[in-house]
């Protein structure tokens, strides 16, 4: 018997809707880093497009593959290729076992401590190789993965710029704010986008030089090497560059180069971890503040979720998340006024 009852059919309409959403999302949940990765690229780059196509008059299929190239060369291609150099840099490391029992006799010797009995070291190697060497190799096996989200993210960047003006109405059509609150809430997600991604991007690769020149500097091993871990330890602000740089120090001090040990944990102390505090007041400044406890949880939350992808994909959706909210308590204040006013009309 048909169901006769207006609000009634809408209801189950609106019921069966969310049930629909609810499911697919959970099905292409494994798509949303790829969704996501697109959004940040689109966002990073439209003006870009919009210089290409409405400034220069490029033909929009033109304009389009140009951003994607350019995404890949600047983003993708430096990306993996760290990637691999990195998993195969530990992998040569615990395959020669010898330098691991070198550096705990060279710890033994310089606090004093009894560790490189056989049974302990057995146990050391054995934890390093279970842990170490089978969290790469597992992580290796991911990289077709991350090339299959590389791929779906470049599927859904190409259609959202080849038809951004109908994408973008749509998401201003369906936002739940008023008009000029959701153009508002647009420029204000690209600038907490720069901030994050862009911004301290920025910090962990000047970090990252200056740990790599102060290799250089005091004659330290694999100065690139060690320069890039400092990159992606930087995203953590603080803590991530000193995890490379004070080992570096102790071992060299543990092994009998006092004067280059102490002088690049010197060097990292007064110039690596003070061009932060630095960058990020003229990052704040220019682009958008974001707090550095924003940044520490959303990569504690992001690695477990999107890998390393986590240490950008995390910071931004907490960015955002507190964007929403702000949008939201603003627009609360705005519909009491308009009750007010109507009131006293």
């Amino acid at each position: 018997m048909p169901i006769k009852d207006y609000r009634l059919r809408r209801k189950i309409i609106l019921g069966l809707t969310i049930g629909s959403g609810i499911f697919l999302l959970y099905a292409l949940r494994n798509l949303f880093p790829a969704f996501l990765g697109a959004v940040v690229l689109y966002v990073l780059f439209r003006p870009f497009f919009g210089y290409l196509r409405h400034t220069r008059k490029w033909p929009s299929w033109l304009a389009t593959w140009t951003i994607m190239l350019t995404t890949f060369l600047l983003l993708v291609l430096p990306l993996v290729t760290v990637i691999m150099m990195i998993g195969t840099k530990v992998s040569n490391f615990l395959k020669h076992t010898e330098a691991i029992t070198s550096i705990i006799e060279k710890v033994q010797t310089f606090f004093g401590v009894k560790v490189n009995d056989d049974a302990t070291v057995e146990k050391i190697l054995t934890f390093l190789q279970e842990n170490m060497f089978g969290g790469v190799s597992s992580f290796l096996s991911g990289i077709f993965g991350l090339l299959l989200t590389l791929g779906m993210m470049y599927f859904m960047l190409y259609f959202m710029l080849t038809e951004h003006r109908q994408f973008e109405n749509t998401l201003i059509k369906y936002m739940p704010f008023k008009p000029e609150n959701s153009l508002r809430f647009a420029k204000e997600l690209q600038s907490s986008t720069y901030s994050n991604v862009l911004g301290q991007g920025f910090i962990a690769f000047v970090q990252g030089s200056l740990v790599a020149i102060g290799f250089v500097i005091f004659d330290f091993q694999d100065p690139i090497f060690w320069g890039i871990i400092s990159f992606f330890l930087s995203f953590l602000p603080v803590i991530g560059a000193p995890i490379v740089f004070v080992p570096a120090g102790l071992i060299a001090i543990a092994n009998g180069q006092a004067t280059d040990g102490y002088a690049i944990m010197l060097w990292g102390f007064i110039l690596v971890t003070n061009i932060d505090n630095v960058l990020r007041f003229f990052i704040s400044k220019y682009v958008a503040n974001t707090h550095p406890l924003i940044t520490i949880i959303g990569v504690i939350i992001g690695i477990p979720v999107f890998g390393i992808l986590g240490l950008v994909f995390g910071p931004l959706l907490i960015s955002w998340f507190f964007l929403l909210v702000k949008i939201y308590e603003e627009g609360k204040d705005e519909e009491l006024v308009d009750e007010d006013d109507g009131i006293t009309a």
